[in-house]
């Protein structure tokens, strides 16, 4: 009996004749369908269920993203024969291209594929470029051969453009992923369910604690591979995870829940700019209920819950405004003249979102750091402890077990306790979050650049400023630097993620996801702006400069102490935006 009543309202569901998640608490109510399209029972997908698939593809695609970028710098310096400056910038270019590409992705993801078939195709793409990076380091003809004493070859043409040519690739397939899996991952968590809601908080965690996972096995052992048994291998091993995470996706379909594609947002916004425009000389009516807006309880946009209005930026309400050419002619169609309060108020959460979005892109310069001056820096330190050498590049294991410490800690300990206090069901809100993390990056640098003042100390007290060779200063005063990395990584990255989804309209949440991320490609290349501005002004007169070759020489010390005073207004900044900004309203 239970089976057929639930076959008898699963079709009226479908018919549109018995609202979801009103007389009943069997089905999703935010719009989620399955494979075929079809409604989906709450008991049979989503959830918790579905996430070990979905988590186990992020680790394992991090796992090979990280196993790349770790250590890039010292492939770049060691086996291309770059020097420190133009590695970095390489590292940094390639990162921000990462994170610009999102955005591709994302687009086609909420226009047209939807989520789940963008993760499909862009991992295949990802996975080439795997394959690629990894014959450009094992074929012999494909690399440039060793050096030869103090003579290092340079890589050909050929080599460079095989090696960038299947780096690129990657930075492709990532654009598919990144703004993706995470959102993918929230809905499987129906928003109109409070319980749901909840765990939704709790998935954001936990999604970022197995990132971690991923990039704790690449820190450490993909590393020490790679400088010890071969950049082949080093490289074979990331694309072979690659490999597994897309199994470990597909194989969670039937939990899945899906959330059809709405159509271009860029189109929807830029129709609203149109229509604004074509009707500024039009007043805008006090009363709100006036402007125009589907009469149904669904959005005009297909896999969106309606927006309420709000008054701010009421210029853009002029799309809205119903002319009385329209009111004759009848045709309420063209959304190049008329748009719905729900369009509207989607291009305003985006404006509203604008000066927190930006506020990140300071700190993802302080964040790329970890991957080129922490590493470069620890390459002038003693990395050997009693028998056995550190690659510089491995300390970046203790950013991730600080991110592994703190993600449960928070989640278990911090949440409640912050709960009591500030009556939020996930503790602190997104804004505050994002705030603490930011402060501790200002304590993050401040300690880099502590540690390098006293290797430099140490490297004039020896007579090693002229040598370029490792000052014995242990590797492992890197430590905090990194522990602070990890912590300030836990507060604002998660808290963004969390940000971009909730705050984002329902069928915009992939570009908004992007739009996060590029935050962290525009920190990659403000980094490497920065680099180029401090070589450029600080080499002038044939001085070497605050970041030269042989670091005992330079003043990375100052460098640090740049990026910390960045960060500091950086934090004045955005306190005053967040200040400032009003949550969407659904309705």
């Amino acid at each position: 009996m239970g089976s057929q009543s639930q076959e008898e309202e699963r079709s009226l569901l479908e018919d549109g004749l018995l609202p979801q998640n009103e007389e009943t608490g069997l089905y999703t109510g935010d719009g989620s369908v399955d494979i075929k399209g079809n409604p989906v029972l709450k008991q049979n997908t989503g959830n918790w269920k579905a996430c070990p698939f979905i988590l186990g593809t992020e680790c394992c695609e991090r796992l090979a993203y990280y196993g790349i970028s770790t250590n890039l710098v010292t492939y770049l310096t060691k086996k291309l024969h770059e020097g420190n400056v133009s590695a970095a910038r390489n590292v940094t270019t390639w990162g921000g291209t990462c994170y610009l590409t999102p955005l591709i992705g994302a687009i086609l993801a909420d226009a047209y594929l939807g989520r789940y078939w963008t993760i499909g195709l862009f991992s295949t793409v990802y996975f080439i470029g795997m394959c690629v990076l990894t014959l450009s380091a094992s074929v012999p003809a494909l690399k440039p051969p060793e050096c030869f004493g103090s003579e290092c070859p340079s890589a050909t043409p050929a080599q460079y453009a095989v090696f960038f040519f299947g780096l690129y690739l990657i930075a492709l397939g990532t654009g598919g992923i990144k703004p993706c899996v995470s959102s993918f991952g929230a809905d499987q968590f129906d928003d109109t369910d409070p319980k749901e809601r909840v765990k939704k908080g709790s998935f954001f965690n936990w999604f970022y604690f197995s990132i971690n996972i991923g990039a704790l096995i690449s820190s450490s052992l993909l590393v020490w591979i790679q400088d010890n048994a071969g950049w082949g291998l080093g490289f074979g091993i990331p694309a072979l995870f690659m490999g597994i995470a897309i199994a470990s996706f597909f194989s969670g379909t039937p939990l899945y829940r899906f959330q059809k594609p709405g159509g271009s947002p860029i189109t929807r916004m830029c129709q609203v700019f149109v229509a604004s425009f074509r009707k500024w000389t039009l007043e805008v009516p006090r009363d709100s209920s006036l402007l125009f807006e589907t009469q149904d309880k669904n959005s005009a946009i297909e896999g969106s819950r309606k927006l309420e209005h709000t008054d701010e930026l009421r210029c853009l309400d002029k799309a809205a405004v119903i002319s009385d050419a329209e009111i004759n002619n009848g045709n309420f169609s063209d959304p190049w003249r008329l748009c719905t309060v729900t369009q509207v108020e989607e291009l305003k959460i985006v404006i509203r979102m604008f000066p927190v979005w930006a506020t990140g892109i300071v700190f993802s310069a302080v964040y790329a750091q970890m991957s080129t001056m922490f590493v470069e820096q620890g390459t002038m330190m003693d990395t050997t402890i009693g028998s056995f050498a550190i690659p510089p590049a491995s300390l970046s294991t203790f950013d991730v077990i600080s991110v592994i410490f703190w993600v449960p800690v928070y989640d278990r300990i911090i949440v409640p306790i912050a709960r009591k206090f500030t009556g939020k069901e996930r503790g602190f809100s997104e804004l505050q979050r994002m705030g603490i993390g930011l402060f501790v990056s200002v304590l993050c640098m401040s300690a880099a650049a502590m540690v390098e003042i006293n290797r430099l100390r140490l490297a004039k007290e020896l007579g090693l400023v002229d040598k370029g060779v490792a000052v014995p200063l242990s590797i492992l005063w890197q430590i905090p630097q990194y522990f602070l990395l990890g912590a300030a990584e836990i507060f604002y990255f998660i808290g963004q993620l969390e940000f971009f989804y909730d705050q984002s309209p329902d069928a915009m949440r992939s570009l908004c996801s992007a739009l996060a991320l590029l935050t962290t490609s525009l920190g990659n290349y403000l980094s490497s702006f920065i680099l180029t501005i401090v070589t450029y002004f600080t080499t002038k007169g044939g001085k070497p400069g605050w970041i030269p070759d042989n670091l005992n020489k330079g003043h990375l010390d100052y460098f640090f102490w740049l990026l910390a005073g960045l960060s500091f207004l950086n934090m004045l900044v955005y306190v005053a935006c967040s200040g400032k900004y009003k949550k969407k309203q659904a309705s």
